[in-house]
């Protein structure tokens, strides 16, 4: 894929930068010891033929030490933040430098030849390896100060649609855009009910439409004399997906290529889509938006479609902006108990027992607040910045082990027996958000132990009763009401014909095939 050969070529030319900048270091020392050797020390002088053997048999192999021993470190990774980079660089230069040392002297300890230039090259390589990266971490901090200080200031006359503002999550986005003086319109099916927005419906800032995501007539209506979109309308989670594939893919795909033209001809240049970090599959790997995607579900699959759709869109007049959300947790205005933090926090609460799926496994979380602030936070970033863009959702320090999430749920429930079982859902994905901090400086302000105490307090204080309810679950509640269909015939053959086309080129060579995993997102 093209971005994959973009990442590897970056990756080369700083091994390339490297290589030279030690072997400039090299020769270099050599210069000084054999042109003036009494500048640091008379033991130092060499002569210019052992300096000419020592560079060629020795040294043009052992400079391959250092992008070897950067690779390993993580010097050519972005994962951390601004302080563990720093760590990085210097553990790696410390550690190439007195590698080569060692090996330096054990190779040629036998020659009568003076070895100060080993010191010297040393001094010199500390300055060509680690100035360069920190005058370059300088001025991306300055730049990255400068980006957010330039953020998007919304007329009073910006409207911002929400597709899907009833649920999860729109819920909580509703309330902050809201709060942020912004004019919202929700476009909702209502399939899970009206009560998330309840308090807030009559803002004199909020309308409502209730209307299907995969009827052309709703979506023009809702599009209309708006001057961005949120699209938040899908059946969310695996398990939900699967219970009725072809509504499924309308839903969370047809219906993002129907958007795509209605917002396109009613100029709305800025459209973010609601994507999920679930689409990277199973990988032992370190995943970031340069990442082969590996979807191993139908749900997973539909979001990998819809951002190629959207991307493939991209133009000068239209700006997808791609959010892939880490695991979703905590409380909402319409809170989820099919999600695995909040899940399992409610179990400990009223059950005592937990049974943890695979607990070697890595998920990224973040919570629900998170999510509606990075959304903003997209929203109000500069255009030239994020347009075309895809961004994992998160936050690096917030990628966890499932084990190591049941640690934090007993560390508030200490009587709460764990049960450990291993079954065929073949997730796994540990995820890097350098991109989006990097670029609008986006990170968590929640973490997983303050989500599991509120969800605890939640239940103390008799705000939540029975988790089990159908409404506080996807899957549930689809099971009881059914996926709501497509009723107007013209409507189902428009959605038919975009559900059937054919994908767009850039498609993954990953083929979906049905998650039987019992962990559910």
């Amino acid at each position: 894929m093209l971005q994959d050969d973009l990442k590897l070529s970056h990756v080369a030319a700083r091994v390339l930068a490297d290589l030279t900048g030690i072997h400039v270091c090299m020769i270099a020392a050599l210069a000084i010891c054999v042109l003036h050797p009494g500048l640091i020390s008379a033991r130092m002088q060499l002569r210019p033929e052992d300096a000419v053997h020592y560079y060629v048999s020795v040294f043009l192999f052992l400079s391959l030490l250092f992008p070897g021993v950067f690779l390993l470190t993580g010097l050519y990774t972005h994962s951390g933040r601004e302080g563990s980079r720093m760590v990085s660089l210097f553990r790696g230069v410390a550690l190439s430098l007195l590698l080569f040392s060692i090996v330096s002297f054990a190779l040629y300890r036998r020659q009568q030849t003076p070895q100060g230039y080993i010191a010297l090259f040393c001094g010199l390589a500390v300055f060509s390896l680690a100035l360069p990266r920190l005058v370059k971490a300088a001025l991306q901090q300055k730049f990255q100060a400068k980006s957010a200080a330039i953020v998007r200031r919304p007329s009073s006359d910006e409207t911002v649609l929400i597709l899907g503002g009833a649920g999860y999550i729109g819920s909580c986005l509703v309330r902050k855009l809201l709060a942020a003086g912004r004019k919202v319109r929700v476009m909702d099916s209502l399939i899970y009910g009206d009560y998330s927005l309840h308090d807030v419906i009559g803002h004199p800032n909020l309308q409502l439409q209730v209307g299907d995501c995969r009827k052309l007539q709703d979506l023009v209506a809702a599009a209309r004399n708006t001057d961005a979109i949120i699209h938040l309308a899908a059946i969310v989670g695996d398990p939900a997906c699967e219970l009725d594939p072809q509504a499924s893919r309308e839903i969370n795909y047809a219906a993002t290529r129907m958007l795509i033209e209605v917002a396109k001809g009613n100029g709305n240049c800025r459209l973010i889509f609601s994507s999920s970090c679930s689409v990277y599959g199973a990988t032992d790997l370190l995943m970031d938006e340069y990442s082969d995607v590996l979807p191993i579900s139908l749900y997973a699959q539909t979001k990998v479609d819809s951002e190629e759709a959207l991307l493939e869109a991209h133009s000068a007049d239209f700006h997808p902006v791609i959010l892939r959300l880490a695991t979703v947790f905590g409380l909402s205005y319409r809170t989820r108990f099919d999600l695995i933090v909040n899940l399992l926090t409610a179990k400990a609460h009223s059950e005592g027992t937990i049974t943890i799926f695979n607990g070697t496994q890595w998920r990224p979380f973040i919570h629900v607040q998170d999510v509606a602030n990075g959304i903003c936070q997209a929203l109000d970033a500069p255009l030239d910045v994020v347009s075309g863009e895809t961004y994992n959702l998160g936050d690096s320090r917030m990628n966890f082990t499932l084990a190591q999430l049941a640690e934090r749920v007993l560390a508030e429930f200490p009587k709460t027996r764990v049960e450990y079982v291993e079954n065929a859902d073949r997730r796994n994905y540990r995820v890097s958000f350098e991109k989006i901090y990097n670029q609008i400086g986006f990170e968590c302000r929640w973490t997983l132990e303050d989500g599991i105490r509120e969800i605890k307090r939640a239940f103390e204080s008799k705000f939540i009763t029975d988790y089990r309810d159908a409404r506080y679950s996807n899957l549930q509640f689809l099971k009881l009401c059914g996926t709501p269909l497509c009723k107007d015939e013209l409507d189902r053959h428009l959605i038919a014909a975009l559900t059937n086309a054919p994908a767009p080129a850039r498609r993954s060579a990953a083929i979906w095939a049905p998650s039987t995993g019992a962990v559910r997102r």
